[in-house]
């Protein structure tokens, strides 16, 4: 699949997704999968002041950074998302809509960013991790969460092993870490947000990289 090709199916895929997102989402982020970003966001970067939040969605996570107090810019590149998100818009809350590959922001433009299950819909992560890079100022942050091996979404990169192009790339969370250590990106925290059945008191004992392999969701905040 050419790289236009996988970029227009993964936004038809969003597009066609806006209504039936948009209706669990604030039960996500208050009461689900999400409830922890935004605490463990906040937690080493309260000191920040403006923020990205790439691959928003339908935006209440740009709208929960906003009550923080923090200055927000929203961005997905579903057209349809972003019409829902701007219904929400106010003074130091904005939506744009944007690509991963080529952000529309100057350089160094934001304190932080947050990308939550973003990053997997591009074909090139580190590509995609450069222009992360690119946009946020000299010793930002990033935060990046990123699927566990075995989280629902990841079905979608399943039909590659029958020879069919996928829309979803299969970089594991431990992967991201060498990538960003390879880019000389400091990591400040790291936190998992563990499938349904994990009792977190069981896995406190275990390394890093196990308890990632049973996330739904890793998060990793990393300085620039």
């Amino acid at each position: 699949m050419k790289s236009s090709e996988w970029h227009a199916s993964a936004k038809t895929r969003w597009e066609d997704n806006a209504d039936q997102w948009h209706s669990k989402s604030v039960d996500m982020w208050t009461e689900g999968s999400r409830k922890a970003v935004i605490p463990f966001f906040h937690k080493h970067t309260c000191d920040v002041q403006t923020v990205a939040d790439l691959g928003c969605g339908d935006g209440y996570g740009s709208f929960l950074l906003y009550e923080k107090g923090y200055v927000v810019t929203g961005m997905d590149f579903s057209i349809n998302m972003i019409e829902i998100a701007r219904k929400q818009a106010r003074e130091n809350l904005s939506f744009v809509h944007g690509d991963l590959r080529s952000l529309p922001f100057q350089d160094g433009q934001f304190d932080a960013v947050m990308a939550i299950n973003s990053v997997e819909w591009t074909e090139n992560p580190l590509h995609t991790l450069n222009e992360i890079e690119r946009v946020v100022s000299k010793d930002g942050y990033i935060c990046i969460g990123i699927l566990g091996p075995t989280a629902h979404p990841r079905e979608n990169a399943y039909p590659r092993l029958h020879g069919e192009e996928v829309i979803c790339n299969t970089m594991m969370p431990w992967e991201l870490e060498k990538l960003a250590h390879d880019k000389g990106w400091k990591k400040i925290s790291e936190d998992w947000i563990y499938k349904k059945m994990v009792k977190p008191s069981l896995a406190d004992t275990l390394t890093s990289e196990l308890k990632q392999a049973l996330t739904f969701t890793t998060l990793f905040m990393f300085q620039k």
